[in-house]
Order: C-alpha cells, then sequence, then structure tokens
C-alpha cells in the first residue's frame, strides 16, 4: 500500500469506494486463509482414510506411494524397502481385516508446509462386526473406553509434509496401547 494511500486511509480523506474494496480485500484474504487450513486438514483426514483402505487391501506398494523420498518409519529407523518387508509379514500374520479409528487429531504447523496427526486405531477381522463405533467417530475417548480394554490398539504419530500442493507422510512412529491413557 502506498505511503499516500495509507496517510489517507488514516485521517479519512480516502474515497469511500477505495476503502470498502480495501476492507472486503481484506476480509477475503482472512476467509480463505481460514479456509486453506481447513482443506489442508481435510486433505490430511482424507490421505489417513486411503492409508487405511490400502492396508486393508493389502497394498503396500499403494501405501509407500503415501510417503516422501526420505521417509523413516519408528521406533527403529525403518525406510520404505524395509517398511514394505514389514507390512508383508504383517498382511500375513491377520490376513483380511479392518482397520477401525476415531476422528484422528490433526496439527498444522504455521509455515503450512508441515502437519502431524495422531491416530489410534485397531485391527479387526473383516467379517467382525462393532456397530457402535460409528456413533463414536467423532468422540476418540468414548471410542478408545468403548474398545480400550477388549482390543489390540495402536497409536500413529504421523509427521506430514507438504509437496507441490500434496500432503505426504515423512515419518510414523506405531505404538502399541492398552486402556486409555497414554504417558505424554
Amino acid at each position: 500500500m502506498s505511503r499516500t494511500l495509507f496517510t489517507r486511509m488514516r485521517i479519512g480523506t480516502c474515497n469511500p469506494f477505495v476503502a470498502r474494496v480495501i476492507t472486503l480485500s481484506l476480509i477475503t484474504l482472512l476467509l480463505l486463509t481460514a479456509c486453506t487450513k481447513e482443506d489442508d486438514t481435510e486433505q490430511i483426514l482424507t490421505l489417513i482414510k486411503e492409508g487405511a483402505k490400502l492396508a486393508e487391501k493389502h497394498n503396500a506398494a499403494g501405501l509407500l506411494e503415501l510417503t516422501t523420498q526420505d521417509f523413516v518409519a519408528r521406533p527403529g529407523k525403518h525406510d520404505g524397502r524395509e517398511v514394505r518387508r514389514i507390512l508383508w509379514f504383517t498382511f500375513n500374520h491377520y490376513g483380511n481385516f479392518k482397520v477401525l479409528y476415531p476422528e484422528p487429531s490433526v496439527d498444522l504447523e504455521e509455515s503450512g508446509r508441515e502437519a502431524s496427526a495422531k491416530v489410534y486405531f485397531m485391527i479387526v477381522k473383516k467379517e467382525r462386526s462393532i456397530p457402535k463405533l460409528k456413533d463414536l467417530y467423532r468422540d476418540p475417548r468414548g471410542w478408545l473406553e468403548e474398545v480400550g480394554e477388549t482390543a489390540d490398539l495402536y497409536r500413529l504419530k504421523l509427521e506430514f509434509l507438504k509437496n507441490n500442493g500434496d500432503w505426504l507422510v515423512r515419518s510414523v512412529l506405531l505404538e502399541p496401547f492398552r486402556g486409555v491413557g497414554f504417558s505424554s
């Protein structure tokens, strides 16, 4: 904004039309910023959903397509090649399964290029049904209390990186879980 325009606006001698245009532009910018964060969160939630579907289909290659070139899985420090092998053993161990989880929590960094998410989940036989969990999707604590003592639960801590407008998983930490409380 030019110094002259700023001075006119400050002392109130600016054209009312120009003042309205500037005000509307600022409001639009703020709305777009808010929408972008919401869109990023939705993209990450969609990516997590896609990952669960790929796991259910035993598609390790598809899962690894959702990751960055320098992807690492912990505990340990496993690269994509090692993760593919681990997934193969996991898929063979569980057979046909479903991945059930409540709504993940997503935190976006101020930079707009990095984010993190926590996903609590369990793996059940494909034919098993737990209808009450659908009602608890938006209540992660209630979801965990419902299944926490009777199922093998896990927590994924995911780190994301935005690359050319797409979110990709940069790292993952898998932790076993019992009950409804983690220490951290």
